[in-house]
């Protein structure tokens, strides 16, 4: 609970996270011994006003002072050759950061702080009450956290030397509603826009070749995305909970979309995958409400668990005929689906692939599948009809339970007729000579 601290003369280095949530500490004295400030050494010590750097200090590590939100100036000495992802991040109140004219590899250019050698945008003072900013010409990259929780930003441009966006760019920066990329830009990091919830559209540069984990997750007032035709992979998380975003049309360059990537999106009403699709992620288009129609092309050779799950709008679906699984809880809760066509390829259906599919009536389940997992079809209440080949050998539990209507279609002598009889579900025999049932 001290207030002040004065570290012992011949400390050479602070560790990482050494005074981590020290929430008392206003006050810190560095000994000119110093030479290291190690990541996240000072993060959260919100009532840390003043910290002088001795000269002797050569290193400053990444998020070194993040979180310090009464930290309201700081000068970095000539010693620093070494500094870290933006040491700043959500210091709420630091409007100043002071390098000398001569600093042998840092730079301010209007009180924002440059690496020299990199040519990189380390820290927009989220202090700053500006509405637009304009990044120097010449400046090849955008750091990590650079303008993280700038929250008064509402438009931001880029010149056409930046070829790089790091990783938690742009993340809350609240009132941003337009960003222009140039063609120059290469790659965004992950998070790039995380939670920038007043932007309302961005187009992507022919340049880039992927969209990063979490990169424009919960922007929820983004109504437009221009993908470019080079991008091969929308990552995991990317679109995540973008729930304005009514249409997207994804490139036929696009190979892959990661896990998580369209969950939550409840105004896409409809999307097609290109022909290059291989892979549909976990949880991808989870809670899509509004989806009603989606195409799948015969490239896509698994359905990720809980892929559509609880798309509650989507009424039909034709899966390809390269796919060979369906995930555990696949199309769980899709209450509006009433057909599904399966392919011959088809060989697993996971647990509670179509649980609660309460529109589904009837389903036809072709030779090639072997396994259905438990509850597969649990409380899919209007499913009368459903056909189980021969090829069947495992049956997971409860994979029918509360299909009060059902009746199952069965090979004479089979494992789905023997399953049938155990578990006491009406069946009848696919040679249609009901007469002998029983």
């Amino acid at each position: 609970t001290a207030e002040s601290y004065a570290v012992p003369q011949g400390i050479q280095a602070i560790g990482d996270s050494a005074f981590s949530g020290c929430f008392s500490l206003t006050t810190i004295t560095l000994p000119d011994s110093l030479t290291t400030i190690g990541d996240g050494a000072f993060i959260s010590c919100d009532s840390l006003t003043t910290i002088t750097l001795p000269d002797s200090v050569t290193s400053i590590g990444e998020s070194a002072f993040s979180y310090c939100g009464s930290l309201t100036a700081i000068t970095l000495p000539d010693s620093v050759t070494s500094i870290g992802a933006n040491p700043f991040t959500r210091c709420k109140q630091l409007a100043q950061i002071t390098v000398s004219s001569d600093h042998p590899t840092l730079a301010t250019i209007d009180g924002v702080l440059f690496g020299k050698a990199t040519r990189t945008l380390i820290c927009y003072p989220c202090a700053f009450t500006a509405e637009t900013y304009a990044v120097p010409q010449g400046i090849q990259a955008i750091g990590d956290y650079a303008f993280y929780g700038c929250e008064s930003l509402t438009s931001i441009t880029l010149p056409n030397s930046v070829t790089s966006i790091g990783d938690w760019a742009f993340s809350y920066c609240n009132s941003l509603t337009t960003i222009t990329l140039p063609d120059s830009v290469t790659s965004i990091g992950d998070y790039a826009f995380y939670g920038c919830d007043s932007l309302t559209a961005i187009t992507l540069p022919n340049s880039v070749t992927s969209i990063g984990d979490y990169a424009l997750y919960c922007c929820n007032s983004l109504t437009t995305i221009t993908l470019p035709d080079g991008i091969t992979s929308i990552g995991d998380s990317a679109l995540y909970g973008c729930n304005s975003l009514t249409t997207i049309a994804l490139p036929d360059s696009v190979t892959s979309i990661g896990d998580w990537a369209f969950y939550g999106c409840d105004s896409l009403t409809t999307i097609t995958l290109p022909d290059g699709v291989t892979s549909i992620g976990d949880w991808a288009f989870t809670s899509c409400n509004s989806l009603t129609t989606i195409t799948l092309p015969d490239s896509i050779t698994s359905i990720g668990d809980q892929a559509f799950f609880d798309c509650d709008s989507l009424t039909a679906i034709t899966l390809s005929n390269s796919i060979t699984s369906i995930g555990d809880g696949a199309f769980s809760g899709c209450e509006s689906l009433t057909t599904i066509t399966l392919p011959d390829s088809v060989t697993s259906i996971g647990d509670s692939a179509f649980s609660g599919c309460d529109s589904l009536t009837a389903i036809t389940l072709p030779d090639s599948v072997t396994s259905i997992g438990g509850e597969a079809f649990f409380d899919c209440a209007s499913l009368t009809a459903i056909t189980l080949p021969d090829s069947v050998t495992t049956i997971g539990e409860d994979a029918f339970e509360k299909c009060p209507e059902l009746t199952l279609t069965v090979p004479r002598d089979s494992y789905a007729f023997a399953y049938a009889k155990e578990i006491g579900i009406p069946y009848t025999y696919t040679d249609s000579m009901d007469w002998l049932n029983g």
